[in-house]
């Protein structure tokens, strides 16, 4: 086969490669790069410039190279060699090209899905480099989707309105963009936080101050009412953001101590709250007391009128970011409901109290009266429990909260507004003495357990006709309540016995008990008993006794008419003990008399008038005459 034919079927090859055989090569540059590789020259190639013909070896070996061409060609064809043909050449093969592809396009995927994960990196590029690694320290892995929206567009310096409950993470949603635009450097008030209640303000400047805590220089401070005026102005020097009440930032406006002037972020956190709190006016006039170009941003769980008034009002072209309703719901807290007389509630909350026996336990109660009443109620029954309501001083909220934070209470009784600025770790159940007044509370109430990836309990009581408040509650929170009922006193006892045991059993492997068994069996000599009626007796001075059974507080059953089982029902209950039949109420006369009339009132309906029941007594008309006579 001359040069000719042979280019003619690489052409051929290369054809066949497009349209999908395998790829032809160029056998020459192959066995080129192959000598390249190995640095000897080509034995079928000639310097045809230094010679003037060819020799007899030359054409020999010239026409061996062709036919290891020709080999070489067939192998291709046959789908054999050419993966040492490739190599040679360096092409790539397209199957493995393929596989690269498909790789390189899940390396993308699994880095898209790792920046998803992290949704911190999305904004990190935006953020000091002091924030970010602080709140990474804070264990920030995600972005909470009030943080996903809120964030870019606060930097951005655009207004916002924020609809999202507690405990969406709105602190860091307003706080990380405030705290990037504070100049350290300038020692004067840059950003206003406005809260309903100062355990709120606390807990909001806490959370500020930890993500601040590389920022050097940047002083942040909470002011609210219950706390001496004068330390609190003296800690107002050199503040770049302050966390406050309305009353008490009036107050501080009030006496001149607040320096509004150089304010570019201003942040309402609870709205709603506020206003349902009366603080309406003070929020209208602190807005309207600052004298600058400053960013508003709004935080409000509902969107009622006024709140809409007030943004219409201070705000510019603000951006609505909402929480969807669905993503309010607590999936990893175990939600019951029980039925529950009004005067079984104290009963009842002990009887969950001895049956689950929590480490910590929130109880939300709609009224101050009855935090302070339950408050009592627990600590005869023995329980370590705490009241947290408006009317107490601020040292006795304060030291409330202390109590229960370290442990030292473990049940800790409050209103909702009260508990607004409430966020400790591990409560493991919460119990809705009461059901709340407002749907939206239900979910800021439960939301204090079940956190961090632990699961968490609640448990609401229902009086009567507020089960159908139950199904409000379902159908706008997008959850399902689950109805139980109150556990049994010998269930009650039975949980308190084994865990007891349990415990005690537990100390058998860590403390030496040789000296216990001496004082038992000291006892058990002096009282001729055996070790088991020895330890029930003790079992029983450490559970008590049996409590009484709680009866379920069922509805009344509504009688449809015509439904004679109601009918009789009722009357069996008239004929024992009842308020009698309705002749003996009232005096109508003996069944005889009754009969009479009844047949009277028969025979008029018949159309007998007084004419014809005389006819017929008497007969014709004489009698009638007679009887007019006698008349």
């Amino acid at each position: 086969m001359d040069h000719m034919e042979m280019e003619r079927e690489l052409e051929y090859s290369q054809t066949d490669s497009r349209s999908g055989t395998t790829p032809a090569v160029d056998l020459q540059e192959a066995d080129w790069q192959g000598q390249e590789s190995t640095g000897q020259p080509g034995e079928h190639h000639t310097d045809m410039a230094g010679e003037a013909e060819e020799t007899g070896v030359e054409r020999k070996a010239e026409e061996a190279g062709t036919m290891n061409q020709e080999k070489e060609m067939e192998k291709m064809q046959q789908g054999t060699g050419t993966e040492e043909v490739r190599e040679a050449l360096g092409v790539e093969n397209p199957r493995e090209t393929e596989d690269t592809a498909e790789g390189q396009e899940e390396m993308a995927e699994g880095q898209e899905e790792e920046e998803a994960a992290d949704g911190i990196a999305a904004i990190e590029h935006l953020l000091d480099e002091r924030i970010v690694r602080a709140i990474r320290e804070m264990g920030f892995e995600k972005l909470s989707p009030i943080q996903e929206q809120a964030i870019p567009y606060l930097l951005e310096g655009e207004d916002i309105i924020g609809q999202a409950q507690t405990g969406t993470g709105k602190t860091a949603a307003f706080g990380i963009p405030m705290l990037q635009k504070v100049d350290s450097g300038q020692k004067k008030l840059q950003g206003v936080i406005l809260c309903p209640t100062r355990e709120l303000a606390i807990q909001a400047a806490e959370e500020l101050r930890k993500i601040a805590k590389y920022m050097h220089g940047v002083k942040i401070l909470p002011v609210y009412g219950g706390q001496e005026i004068g330390k609190q102005i003296s800690g107002l020097r050199g503040v770049q953001i302050i966390v406050g009440t309305p009353g008490r930032v009036m107050d501080h406006m009030r006496r001149h101590t607040l320096k509004l002037e150089d304010v570019n972020m201003v942040v309402l956190d609870e709205a709603d709250e506020m206003l349902n709190m009366g603080f309406r006016e003070d929020m209208e006039l602190i807005l309207g007391q600052i004298p600058n170009e400053h960013q508003t941003a709004l935080f409000s769980a509902t969107m009622p009128k006024p709140i809409l008034e007030i943004t219409g009002q201070f705000q510019k072209d603000a951006k609505l970011v909402k929480v969807a309703a669905q993503e309010l719901t607590i999936p990893l807290v175990s939600q019951k409901y029980y039925r529950v007389r009004r005067q079984d509630k104290d009963a009842a909350c002990i009887r969950l109290l001895e049956y689950y026996q929590p480490r910590l336990c929130l109880i939300f109660c709609n009224t101050k009266m009855k935090v302070d009443e339950l408050a009592e109620a627990l600590k005869k029954a023995g329980f370590y429990a705490e009241g947290l309501h408006g009317d107490m001083s601020q040292h006795q909220r304060d030291v409330a909260m202390g109590r229960f934070r370290n442990g030292t209470t473990n049940i800790l009784i409050a209103t909702d507004v009260a508990a607004r600025g409430i966020d400790v770790e591990d409560v493991e159940i919460v119990i809705n003495y009461d059901i709340p007044q407002d749907i939206e509370y239900y979910v800021h109430r439960i939301g204090r357990t079940g956190r961090a990836g632990k699961t968490g309990r609640s448990c609401t009581f229902v009086a009567g006709k507020e089960v159908y408040r139950i199904r409000d509650i379902e159908r706008v929170c997008h959850t399902t309540i689950e109805e139980k009922r109150l556990p049994g006193a010998s269930k009650v006892l039975k949980s308190k016995a084994d865990r007891y045991l349990n415990k005690a059993w537990e100390l058998r492997e860590h403390e030496d008990i040789e000296l216990m068994k001496a004082f038992l069996q000291r006892k058990m000599n002096a009282e001729d008993c055996d070790a088991l009626e020895l330890a029930a007796v003790m079992l029983k001075a450490q559970v008590g006794d049996r409590g009484e059974e709680i009866p379920v507080d069922e509805l009344p059953v509504r009688r449809k008419p015509g439904d004679r089982k109601a009918d009789r029902g009722r009357e069996d209950r008239r004929g024992f003990g009842g308020r009698g039949n309705r002749e003996e109420r009232r005096g109508r006369g003996d069944r005889e008399d009754r009969r009479g009339r009844e047949e009277r009132r028969g025979r008029e309906d018949r159309g007998e008038n007084r004419d014809e029941r005389r006819r017929r007594e008497y007969g014709g008309d004489r009698g009638i005459r007679r009887g007019l006579r006698d008349a």
